[in-house]
């Protein structure tokens, strides 16, 4: 069983603000008890794609696999996701805004592309499939790595865009990308209505449709690029309940949970709290008290943003001589 819980372990301002005088027994016992692991840092997506059987390409493949959910085959082309963000320029550095506050609509999202489709042509022709989800169709891969969307909001984009052989291609079509948005009616229009613009797209996911799998597990997701994961890797797929059921402990299966994420993502320290607080009562409560009943592969508890993972075994129930710790005591 693997629970995945992003920004659970997130850096020492936050958690500094957040914790004072928080009380958490369950979830300070179950860090206690379990062994400290390094996992990848890549995103709940990458997560998935390891859990059910996904192989890794030059990204993780999300792209062609969102695509196909929205509706679009993907056939033999390499695609890559190109969402509409709002790059927030600050005094020394320049950060991606989340994307679920932008509130984009359909019209929108068709006008914008259109224009960027006329201004590049084939070299950079969004597909809005969804508002929020853009495509780009690509005859070859091109040389380049990028970093998931969920990972990035809320950090300096610089050591984060794309990187490899065409990162520079990319970067400088971005550029004149940023300053075809600014002045595009839609965006006079938002600023007007006091709604972020859309001055960029965020290139990620990139890859070839893969090779269908079956996994022989169950998926409790909401995000729908979890759950397109899911439909595609053959598992089991769940919306995820509101808190940990018993018929869950000895199954076989992922759970996303993100609660955090939010707050997380934008370092709401009050907002944060409390939803930690809430998880302790619906999740780390009884997660302790099933602890003794976990089967032979044990539990982990993981998260995928900031790449620490909490191992438990059933034996860990009886080591009471194992001191909880707070969430601090793992910060660097």
């Amino acid at each position: 069983m693997q629970i995945l819980i992003p920004h659970l372990f997130p850096d020492k301002r936050l958690l500094e603000a957040a914790t004072q005088n928080l009380r958490l027994p369950a979830l300070e016992t179950l860090l206690g008890r379990g062994s400290l692991h390094a996992c990848s840092a890549e995103g709940t997506e990458a997560a998935l794609c390891q859990a059910l059987g996904i192989a890794r390409q030059q990204d993780w493949p999300l792209a062609p696999i969102t695509l196909e959910a929205d509706g679009q085959q993907a056939g033999g082309a390499y695609w890559l996701r190109a969402d509409p963000v709002h790059l927030r320029v600050m005094r020394d550095r320049i950060v991606l805004a989340d994307s679920n506050a932008l509130n984009l609509s359909q019209h929108e999202a068709d006008e914008l592309s259109t224009a960027i489709a006329q201004h590049f042509g084939e070299t950079l022709n969004p597909i809005p499939l969804h508002p929020q989800r853009w495509y780009l169709q690509l005859a070859h891969p091109p040389r380049l790595t990028t970093t998931a969307l969920s990972v990035a909001i809320g950090r300096n984009i610089d050591p984060i865009q794309p990187q490899g052989e065409a990162a520079q291609q990319y970067r400088t079509l971005l550029n004149e990308l940023q300053m075809l948005l600014f002045t595009h009616p839609v965006n006079q229009a938002r600023e007007v209505r006091g709604e972020l613009p859309i001055n960029s797209v965020w290139l990620w996911g990139g890859g070839a449709k893969p090779e269908p799998i079956q996994a022989a597990l169950s998926l409790y997701a909401n995000d729908p690029e979890a759950c397109a994961l899911g439909k595609y890797g053959g598992a089991q797929l769940h919306p995820t309940p509101d808190k940990l059921e018993k018929s869950l402990i000895k199954k076989e299966c992922v759970i996303q949970l993100d609660a955090l994420t939010p707050t997380g993502l934008c370092g709401d320290a009050y907002g944060w709290r409390e939803a930690l607080r809430s998880m302790e009562q619906n999740w780390f409560v009884p997660l302790l008290a099933a602890l003794r009943t976990v089967d032979s592969t044990g539990l982990q508890l993981s998260d995928p943003v900031n790449g620490k993972s909490i191992f438990l075994k059933r034996t860990d129930t009886w080591k009471i001589w194992r001191r909880p710790r707070n969430l601090l005591s793992f910060t660097n």
